[in-house]
């Protein structure tokens, strides 16, 4: 099969799945399967392209593409993705932005992830920051070793172990956190159904980690229209310099506060 011919009948029955966007995915696993960027994927259409049946069948049935093509990038990284995890998403790429920037002049801030999942946001801190001594915990084993993994990939130096929000109160610089926020999964896409919903499904983490947590500055994820409640949690609990900040597509975000 040339790579015209796999562009063509991987975007027919991705759009017949339901796919969101059966071009761009059509795209993405034609280039996975050539070893290329995206953008090259048209420069040589008559180029031998195998392996596309059994990826294509998965992205049919709406498996998330991250994990049909194990990897996906998240800021300047490249990680490897699987269900041990949630897919690294774009949004949280503004909590990294956030966490950098209450950071820049602390020559070796301590940082806490919890919740590391894939290791997107302690990795990318790790990496953004020289002087960074980060720490990430996960209740999953599953979810810490395939951290471990992108960790080792990447030389990137982060101190991983199991452990909760409990870690929060030994005292940071930073604590940072992207917690379970989505109350429910219906009416959402299919793709969801694939990740781990223990970090997906939750609620009342927010305050939890703001109480727990010894630190000067506190970094959290929020789900759609939460931000103004997780931000009355932070004032509760004492925090001062409350900012939401919104994603890229417009919608608040991130919470963060500095501890009173």
């Amino acid at each position: 099969m040339t790579a015209r011919e796999a562009l063509r009948i991987a975007e027919l029955r991705l759009a017949a799945a339901g796919v969101p966007s059966p071009r761009v995915d059509a795209e993405l696993l034609v280039a996975h399967l050539l070893g290329v960027k995206r953008s090259a994927v048209h420069l040589d259409p008559e180029v031998d392209v195998d392996g596309l049946e059994p990826l294509l069948s998965r992205r049919e049935d709406r498996e998330p593409l991250a994990y049909v093509i194990g990897e996906w990038g998240f800021r300047g990284l490249v990680l490897k993705t699987d269900r041990r995890a949630l897919v690294p998403r774009p949004e949280t790429e503004t909590v990294v932005e956030r966490a950098l920037a209450l950071i820049r002049d602390a020559p070796q801030p301590r940082v806490l992830d919890i919740g590391v999942g894939s290791g997107a946001i302690a990795l990318s801190i790790a990496d953004e920051h020289s002087g960074a001594r980060v720490t990430a915990v996960d209740i999953s084993s599953d979810a810490l070793a395939l951290a471990r993994e992108n960790a080792e990939r990447l030389g990137l130096d982060v101190a991983l172990r199991r452990g909760g929000i409990d870690a929060a109160a030994e005292g940071w610089d930073l604590v940072v956190s992207n917690p379970p926020y989505v109350e429910s999964l219906e009416e959402l896409d299919p793709e969801l159904t694939f990740e781990p919903s223990a970090a997906l499904l939750g609620g009342a983490l927010h305050g939890e980690i703001a109480r727990a947590a010894r630190t000067t500055w506190l970094v959290l994820e929020v789900g759609d229209d939460q931000a103004s409640q997780v931000a009355d949690e932070l004032a509760a609990a004492g925090y001062a310099d409350i900012t939401i900040t919104k994603d890229l597509s417009g919608r608040e975000r991130v919470v963060e506060g500095r501890r009173g």
